[in-house]
């Protein structure tokens, strides 16, 4: 439990809610070419950066708890970090430092799976997003387990199933993983003679990483190809990834599944007494997954055959939840989130977006909680996503959710709207550079809608994002230059490092803080620009909010 925040008595708080608009993927490119934001038109936007106090926040790396500055940020962290008000360690570096120490594998859950496996001379299967994208999951964390597993506890035969990126690293990076991986196994299997060997695989947005229940058959795919061993058979996942590429002419994510046989038989169906560990720290495309395993009542797909395995998650993904049962690393413990303090304050509230990103202005923005803090004072709204791919749809949902928020600052209920529009990031990923500059336009108009409603109700606008990808569609090398594939620019479907928007409107500003914001920050401080710009003063161990007041709160 946490105090009500302290009221700031040199700042009288506005007539109007308080909005605070994430644009999910929009932030400010480093380079010309390849920046969809840029490029696009975005009168609005350019508006507010010309007469509004602004600034730029660091979303990527430490500045949202990841190993290093090389790490691109992502919505998850992104979220977290500006609903908790400060930085935690987030996934990747808790499974860093967990490998490193050799505390995962002194844990309960792995000594509980390779005993079972080395007992009963079972299969473990690991299963998760295959690449080094360092935002669902990375490959070093798989190879440490696959050696830990077979070097040092004997487990003899291991099968995993590949999930392909294309996403988070290049759009037709997987055989840059999947080859070397192959060289990886086959040391292995001679240094220690085990069988350890690629079972299945299909693209992330294809198969297995649905999330927000936005599509069932994705994940009833990916538990036929993985458990059941059912598909379309090749000799080896470089095959596979060859021939379907060719034949469909598809980036990694969006490749059909695969299932890898000898003699005609699937090499890794899971059976009974098997482990899986599903190797992503990420939660969001894993709870469904995890619920195929775990549920006995389970009525989104006919599962047939459920094998009575041990599951394990990389990490809980839904600490409120409980989900998955065991898990290897212990997720982040994030305490006394805005949410929180704004509840004991009786700050009414809104959070929406639509069915792609509803859990990041929810789960991800209350600490990885599920549920809401305070039900007399909240109300979490879900615009349904169409179910097409985001090129064919650049607008999504962003006016159905905009009509929404416009209603809500006029009806006058709420005292604080929090809001996604996934277009920059959900299309960016997409890899169509037209596309994601209608999906920023679309943002812009929507920004533009909900400035007006701002301004008749009296209102402030807070608007900002939780990482990049827009803004850098294109691949550069070291001097800058784009790269070229088939006489055309190299695509970039991955997040940036670049760093986001900080606009504050204020229509009835009253010269209380100073126009130009405190540079340097990153979006943790976000949180503490809410509190303030709501009334009150923040926690003394949040990070520093952007404004400078002129009076001392």
């Amino acid at each position: 439990m946490v105090e009500a925040l302290r009221q700031n008595p040199s700042f009288r708080r506005r007539r109007g809610p308080l909005v605070m608009v994430i644009m999910d993927g929009v932030g400010y490119g480093k380079y010309e070419q390849g920046d969809a934001v840029r490029s696009a038109l975005t009168p609005n936007l350019d508006e507010l950066r010309a007469r509004c106090p602004h600034t730029r926040l660091r979303a990527h790396g430490t500045a949202v708890g990841l190993p290093g500055d090389d790490d691109m940020g992502n919505s998850e962290v992104g979220h977290n970090a500006i609903g908790a008000g400060r930085v935690f360690a987030q996934g990747a570096k808790l499974v860093n430092r967990a490998i490193a120490s050799g505390a995962m594998f002194e844990g309960d859950t792995w000594r509980e799976i390779v005993g079972n496996c080395a007992a009963r001379q079972s299969t473990l299967h690991f299963l998760g997003l295959f690449s080094d994208g360092n935002v669902h999951s990375h490959i070093e964390h798989l190879k440490a387990m696959l050696k830990r597993a077979v070097e040092v506890d004997n487990v003899r035969r291991i099968r995993v199933h590949i999930l392909l990126d294309g996403r988070d690293v290049g759009e037709t990076s997987a055989l840059e993983y999947i080859d070397p991986f192959e060289e990886f196994l086959a040391e292995l299997n001679q240094r220690r003679q085990a069988d350890v060997r690629i079972a299945s695989g299909g693209g992330r947005m294809k198969i297995t990483m649905d999330r927000y229940e936005a599509d069932w058959e994705m994940v009833e795919r990916g538990w036929n190809t993985h458990v059941h061993g059912l598909g379309r058979q090749f000799a080896n996942a470089h095959e596979a990834v060859v021939t379907l590429r060719r034949e469909t002419g598809a980036i990694d994510q969006d490749l059909d599944p695969f299932v890898i046989a000898a003699e005609g038989a699937p090499v890794g169906p899971v059976q009974d007494h098997d482990a899986v560990i599903f190797f992503n720290f990420r939660g969001d495309r894993a709870l469904e997954i995890s619920a195929a395993f775990e549920q006995d009542e389970f009525t989104p797909f006919d599962r047939g055959r459920r094998p009575q395995v041990i599951y394990a998650g990389m990490m809980e993904y839904d600490g409120d939840l409980h989900v998955p049962r065991k898990f290897l690393v212990p997720p982040p413990s994030i305490d006394r989130t805005v949410g929180q303090y704004l509840c004991a304050s009786g700050v009414r509230s809104l959070a929406i977006s639509e069915t792609q990103k509803f859990g990041h202005v929810t789960y991800f923005y209350n600490g990885n909680n599920s549920g809401k803090i305070d039900a007399a004072l909240e109300e979490y709204l879900e615009i349904p996503s169409d179910r097409v791919p985001f090129e064919q749809r650049p607008w999504m949902k962003a006016a159905e959710i905009t009509d929404r928020v416009v209603a809500a600052v006029v009806e006058g209920r709420f005292d604080f709207i929090r809001l996604n529009l996934a277009n920059g990031d959900m299309v960016g990923h997409t890899g169509v550079y037209q596309a994601a500059e209608i999906a920023v336009e679309t943002v812009d108009l929507c920004v533009g809608r909900i400035r007006k409603a701002v301004e008749k109700a009296g209102g402030i606008m807070l608007i900002s994002a939780d990482h990049g990808n827009a803004d850098d569609m294109f691949e550069h090398d070291r001097t800058g230059a784009v790269k070229m594939e088939n006489g055309r620019p190299k695509v970039k479907t991955a997040h940036s490092l670049n760093p986001v928007p900080c606009i504050i409107y204020d229509p009835e500003f009253r010269d209380e803080y100073e126009t130009e914001l405190r540079p340097d920050l990153g979006i943790s401080s976000l949180a503490a620009t809410s509190m303030e710009l709501l009334g009150f003063t923040p926690p003394p161990d949040y990070d520093p909010s952007v404004i400078r007041w002129k009076i001392k709160l």
